[in-house]
């Protein structure tokens, strides 16, 4: 428990400095790193002719559309044709076309989601040039929606900003200096960081095992600060060449949180103070309470309601295999490493799926059925943090929905941040929210309807049926971690999880930048008696409880025979 708290309180601390410092990034304020990276940024500007115009909404995504359709025929050529000898030590063939489809629509949406072994499936031309190059350019560009998302709410300005200077700036001044400290920091604990072919050693029981090399640290700290997930090897996290040790896993952890964690405050700082108007010649600034609180505690008790009930589940271990003479004294320690236990292992879990990220440092496939329900339903309501601002932007829409409720409660129009919530934001909104639960149960109805989606579930019955909602959950929220039991490299695999990572992606953000531009360019409208307010705990309530009852409604009966009546079997 002292590990967990620790961990805990070391992340609040840190978010709050983060949170200020990619405000400043945001908004375009002076930091103090800029007479640096103010070189390295206006070298790149002057490089690729690009200037600093402001975009609306509709021209904001179609340059992030257009930049990553150019980033995925490139990595999908790459991986193609990785079985040249160039950065190639070990002889990796190419990747056939239905898995090089998943994977480049996986990393590039963030996803990562692997229907592969990385030592044995890329070359290490394709780990960095593809795998590497897009847990940079993906987590950037989730950031830099992020920024016009929040900018078009604040309403501060007549734009989004402009997506390739956003692109720039978060890669500069955020990602590439925290990947290269926190890179070496993973060198001094163990994990390798070279481009030498793979070992053979000679074991102490005289057998002989292949050791894997390669750029593990590069990859390994951009997969967590980027909410990446995807691993240089098959089994993450979990193996000590990319996590040896409690140091190491605790920087991982904090990684991933960090930055999703600090897009709240950054939020918080750019729609305060956010109203200006003119009252008989006099300038008049309407205060506006932090409103990234509601969010932040809303998400905060999900995330720590998940995280006791993952704990106490491992915890209690498997009357299954307790039945057969097994002691179950230190819980259920299957698929899980010694040197993390159940306490890190249920952290990492929860982290891992609720800040979205999908790296894993134990097997979720072996986890007890509601241990395995907390990180199915963080993805499913993908709105607990989330990775690079998508938990906060998925929240947003719940926060509308709110208030939108409880203004027809009191009889008033809907307001949120000053400006009106009316028919259009609210279709907007409606869309946004039904789409995610659309994907995973439409899918996965499809795939215990057709053979070919049936040939893939390994463990009949309950169990099957949480892999695949696993599965479809993880590629819709751009988590990536799996229930690996699940036979999923196929063509019906690779197809239809490609489909969901892409739609899930892209749809999601094409509404969410339409309502930042419609709210945007609305008049603010002056904050009154009867102004439903939502910086207080009373919206804090109702803000959870809109996310829980949708939630339940909508993906309630799917737990119900998947891992509760797993859990009620088990148990009986």
């Amino acid at each position: 428990m002292l590990q967990i708290i620790l961990i805990l309180t070391i992340f609040v601390v840190l978010v709050i400095p983060m949170g200020k410092y990619l405000y400043h990034i945001a908004v375009g304020e002076p930091t103090f790193a800029d007479p640096a990276f103010n070189l390295i940024d206006n070298s790149v500007y002057r490089v690729c002719g690009i200037d600093n115009n402001g975009m609306n909404w509709k021209q904001y995504a179609l340059a992030m559309l257009a930049t990553n359709a150019i980033m995925i025929f490139i990595g999908y050529l790459i991986l193609r044709i990785q079985c040249l000898p160039i950065l190639n030590p070990n002889g990796i063939g190419g990747m056939e076309p239905s898995l090089s489809f998943n994977t480049i629509i996986s990393f590039m949406t963030n996803t990562n989601l692997q229907h592969y072994s990385g030592e044995s499936g890329l070359s290490y031309l394709s780990q960095m040039m593809v795998i590497i190059f897009m847990m940079f350019t993906s987590a950037a560009t989730g950031f830099s929606v992020f920024m016009a998302f929040v900018r078009g709410l604040a309403g501060k300005t007549k734009t989004v900003g402009n997506f390739y200077v956003d692109l720039i700036r978060i890669t500069t001044r955020v990602l590439l200096p925290l990947s290269i400290l926190g890179g070496l920091v993973l060198v001094s604990q163990g994990v390798p960081q070279n481009l030498s072919a793979n070992m053979v050693v000679q074991t102490v029981e005289g057998t002989y095992q292949d050791i894997a090399m390669g750029p593990v640290a590069s990859l390994e700290i951009i997969k967590h600060l980027g909410t990446n997930g995807g691993g240089f090897l098959g089994a993450n996290s979990a193996t000590p060449i990319e996590n040896p040790n409690i140091i190491t896993n605790m920087v991982e952890m904090l990684s991933m949180m960090l930055l999703p964690g600090s897009c709240i405050i950054a939020f918080g700082h750019m729609v305060r103070n956010r109203i200006k108007e003119t009252k008989k010649g006099k300038e008049k600034k309407i205060l506006i309470g932090s409103e990234a609180k509601p969010i932040f505690a809303v998400m905060s008790i999900i995330f720590v309601i998940g995280l006791v009930i993952c704990f106490v589940a491992e915890s209690a271990g498997n009357p299954s295999l307790e039945n057969v003479g097994l002691s179950q004294s230190m819980g259920n320690m299957e698929g899980k490493e010694v040197r993390f236990g159940i306490a890190q292992s249920a952290l990492f879990t929860t982290v891992t799926t609720a800040f979205t990220t999908g790296t894993v440092n134990n097997m979720h496939d072996t986890l007890t059925p509601l241990g395995g329900a907390v990180p199915l339903m963080n993805m499913m309501l993908n709105v607990v943090f989330g990775g690079k601002g998508v938990g906060l932007m998925n929240m947003i829409l719940y926060a509308i929905l709110s208030v939108f409720i409880c203004g027809l409660m009191i009889g008033r129009t809907p307001e949120y941040l000053g400006k009106k919530i009316e028919g259009k934001e609210m279709k907007l909104t409606a869309l946004g929210i039904i789409i995610h639960p659309l994907l995973i149960l439409g899918f996965s109805a499809l795939a215990v309807a057709v053979p070919a989606g049936l040939a893939g579930i390994t463990n009949p019955g309950y169990h099957g049926l949480t892999q695949v909602l696993y599965e479809y959950s993880s590629s819709a929220a751009n988590n990536g971690s799996g229930f690996e039991g699940l036979g999923d490299n196929t063509y019906f695999w690779n197809i239809t999880t490609g489909l969901v990572m892409f739609f899930g992606r892209y749809l999601s953000i094409i509404i969410q930048l339409s309502i930042a531009g419609s709210l945007m360019v609305k008049q603010p409208v002056s904050e009154s008696t009867g102004t439903l307010k939502t910086d207080t705990s009373t919206f804090t309530i109702s803000l959870l409880m809109v996310v829980i009852i949708i939630a339940a409604l909508t993906f309630f009966p799917a737990m119900v025979l998947g891992p509760i009546a797993e859990h009620l079997t088990l148990w009986r």
